[in-house]
């Protein structure tokens, strides 16, 4: 380390240095004048490393009493040294960053000079060798070769989706979609060619080999690896700046724009995929059951004239000169063919023009929607409860569908019987609570208070199990909610309400009687002449009858465990966010 006195040996320059630990600067906006001082000797020496040692000024303030100005003395050799110890420090460490640039750029160079001695080594198929079969991922059909017989050899197509490179052979787990498969590259030509050192996450290619039983004591899918004699490249990826573990990362929140704007490389994550495929099953699921009890399915339009849950919510766009909306629901629709079909579903998507950016809202959802012809209200509570309980265990019975639940959710049981409860009933027990669960508005719940969502969802929590909540006072529901005979201050209305989610259904008997409908019309300010289609069904034989809608993201929320509806989407919709 350089001494003060070694600093002032060098070769001296007559320039002055001036600091000033009060009003000067370790800036750009300080060049060490007399009218620019800097703040600490220590930038000082720094900013004349290469250059004839200038004498260094330090401000010092007068003494306490003296009439005398502040004066530029040489710094003291205690200051000089500390400082000196400090640059020191400072040469050690561009030194280092100098070394560590030298050997970045000597690794660099090696790596392009193997990049280059790679291209010579050309990978071909041993003609000697059986043909390949090909196969998907999830085949576990085919016999596995072992140590006392040859196993089939097989061609798989897919993408990397982990990768381990090791001195004796590169491991990859090849993904396509429908599973997973471990493939060893013994080390040789098949690792050292120019496309196996380009080897990143997502790389699409064709692998060749032998199905084998994995060796005693290794783990991987489903027990088996592809020990690989050919591949072939069809897609590389990046592995620099553009890799996809530097877009997007399961340690980053999910709803920050940068994870939106890339959810395309999201979706192909484990648990992002686990999701849309348990979706598919899920849907299915659904049709299945309705198969099953036999309701029919239709598709009513998207593109509509009127309204079903109040016009705040309505997306309107003109449609050749008039007004129209994107629907908020088929119920409407649904209803003027149970005449002619019977017992109807549609699994359709429905748009809500809500300003609410809760974990449970979406501008545009999946709707699974039914109605039912000739029932009472608890015909309509049965089946909810049994649609609900047979599309999961229709789920649960089928192997790959129960896989992708136990990894979104490893905890997930059937529910064994939903709790039926009156509104009534519900704002009572919020009201007995120690401490209670209070309104929106900080008060002790009342009749006739529309249960705020947190309120709603702490006390199915609290109970922990589904809850069918029912008879909801008129003025909060819909104008089309048959009134109960029994108190007509209520509705004979449900909502299903699932812990850690809330509400995921809302049904109801419908009006059956014309007067009352037209009544309905315009208690709520509604013209009744554009429904009079809808109308038209209680004048043509009508019959007592009601039907729901169920949020098909909600429910993936409560099976999957998921925090937000909106890692269900494929692509979700919600305010603010229409893209990609």
């Amino acid at each position: 380390m350089a001494t003060p006195q070694e600093l002032a040996d060098r070769t001296k320059s007559d320039a002055k240095v001036y600091i000033d630990t009060v009003a000067g600067k370790d800036d750009e906006s300080a060049d060490g004048s007399e009218a620019k001082p800097f703040q600490s000797l220590y930038h000082a020496l720094i900013q004349n490393l290469d250059k004839p040692a200038p004498t260094y000024l330090t401000k010092v303030a007068p003494k306490e009493g003296s009439t005398d100005g502040p004066t530029w003395e040489e710094a003291a050799k205690s200051a000089m040294k500390k400082a000196v110890g400090r640059v020191d420090q400072h040469k050690k460490k561009l030194q280092k960053e100098k070394e560590a640039l030298k050997k970045e750029e000597e690794e660099r160079q090696q790596r392009l000079k193997n990049l280059e001695d790679a291209k010579k080594i050309v990978l071909k198929e041993d003609p000697s060798l059986p043909e390949a079969v090909r196969i998907r991922l999830n085949n576990k059909t085919i016999e596995l070769g072992d140590e006392s017989k040859k196993g089939p050899r097989v061609k798989v197509f897919g993408r990397i989706h982990r990768l381990r490179v090791q001195k004796h052979a590169t491991f990859l787990t090849l993904k396509d979609g429908y599973g997973f498969l471990q493939c060893v590259l013994p080390a040789g030509d098949l690792t050292k060619n120019y496309d196996a050192l380009l080897f990143a996450q997502e790389t699409a290619l064709v692998l060749y080999g032998e199905l084998k039983k994995l060796p005693a004591g290794a783990t991987a899918p489903d027990g088996r690896e592809l020990q690989v004699d050919y591949f072939k490249v069809l897609g590389h990826a990046p592995s620099d700046t553009e890799a996809i573990t530097n877009k997007v990362s399961r340690d980053q929140d999910a709803w920050d724009a940068a994870m939106l704007d890339n959810r395309h490389l999201v979706l192909r994550g484990e648990n992002a995929s686990a999701l849309m495929k348990l979706r598919e099953f899920v849907e299915l699921a659904f049709v299945d059951t309705y198969r099953e009890l036999e309701f029919r399915k239709v598709s009513p339009p998207a593109m509509v004239q009127t309204q079903v849950e109040g016009g705040s919510t309505l997306f309107k766009y003109d449609y050749y000169g008039e007004e129209a909306y994107l629907t908020q629901s088929s119920q409407l629709y649904l209803e003027t063919v149970l005449a002619s079909m019977g017992q109807v579903y549609c699994i359709e998507k429905s748009f809500r023009a809500e300003k609410s950016l809760t974990r449970r809202h979406l501008s545009e959802y999946t709707h699974v929607e039914a109605e039912m012809d000739f029932i009472e209200f608890s015909d309509l509570l049965d089946h909810l409860e049994e649609i609900i309980s047979k599309v999961v265990d229709r789920v649960l019975n089928d192997e790959t569908a129960a896989g992708y639940l136990k990894v979104l959710n490893p905890e997930f049981k059937k529910p064994e019987k939903f709790l039926r409860m009156k509104y009534e009933e519900a704002i009572e027990w919020l009201n007995k609570q120690d401490p209670p669960i209070l309104n929106e508005e900080g008060n002790p719940h009342v009749f006739g208070d529309d249960i705020a969502e947190a309120a709603e969802r702490r006390m199915t929590d609290i109970i922990n199990r589904p809850i069918l909540l029912t008879h909801f006072p008129v003025e909060i529901k819909a104008f089309y909610m048959k009134k109960d005979p029994n108190d007509l201050r209520v509705t004979e209305s449900v909502d299903v309400l699932m812990p850690g989610v809330g509400e995921i259904v809302g049904g109801s008997m419908r009006m059956d009687d014309y007067d009352e409908l037209i009544e309905a019309y315009k208690k709520n300010g509604i013209g009744h002449e554009p429904y009079f289609w809808y109308t038209d069904q209680r004048k043509y034989g009508t019959s007592p009858h009601g039907g729901y809608g169920l949020g098909l993201e909600r429910f993936l929320a409560w099976m999957a465990n998921q925090h937000s509806v909106r890692t269900t989407c494929l692509y979700p919709r919600f305010m603010g966010r229409c893209k990609p």
